[in-house]
């Protein structure tokens, strides 16, 4: 069987996507996970800093605690519910989209 062989690169994204996604799957899943779970908590604190809010004033309007504000501003938290999400995108006069893509592997990581 003949070695594959890729070129050489000094691109760090390239390298690291090569040593630690290319050709694991369940490691490209999972950081598709990571990167969703980080974009909803980066957009509910942009939302709510941009609204001039604290996460216990977004609390309140909400009918929540700020300590559930702050886990679901927190990239690591899984637990996101859509009716959650609701109330937050109401309270801050906006509203939830949700978009169903094709499930393909990250181009994201890959440069050329």
């Amino acid at each position: 069987m003949a070695k594959r062989t890729q070129g050489t690169t000094s691109d760090a994204v390239q390298i690291l996507y090569r040593r630690y996604y290319e050709g694991r799957p369940e490691r490209v899943r999972g950081l598709e996970e990571a990167r969703a779970n980080d974009s909803v908590a980066r957009t509910l604190t942009a939302l709510r800093l941009q609204a001039g809010l604290t996460q216990r004033q977004l609390a309140k309007l909400v009918g929540t605690t700020a300590s559930a504000i702050c886990r679901l501003e927190d990239a690591e938290y899984e637990g996101h519910s859509l009716a959650m999400l609701r109330r937050i995108a109401a309270a801050l006069k906006q509203r939830v989209e949700i978009r169903f893509v094709p499930a393909t592997p990250s181009k994201r990581l890959k440069t050329a």
